[in-house]
């Protein structure tokens, strides 16, 4: 309660959906996987989906 007598409303977290700590988590694995493709290439020298 706050000092004039009235309820706080309590934020729930909701588990399913599109929200904003969702789609932070996905952008960020998918920003890892960007990266993490990008040094396989330069190690092999060549694209993913070619092969010398």
């Amino acid at each position: 309660m706050t000092e004039l007598g009235t309820p706080v409303p309590i934020r729930r977290v909701p588990r399913w959906g599109f929200h904003q700590h969702n789609e932070l988590l996905h952008g960020r694995i998918a920003m890892l996987g960007f990266i993490a493709q990008l040094a396989v290439e330069l190690k092999l020298g060549h694209g993913i989906l070619t092969w010398p």
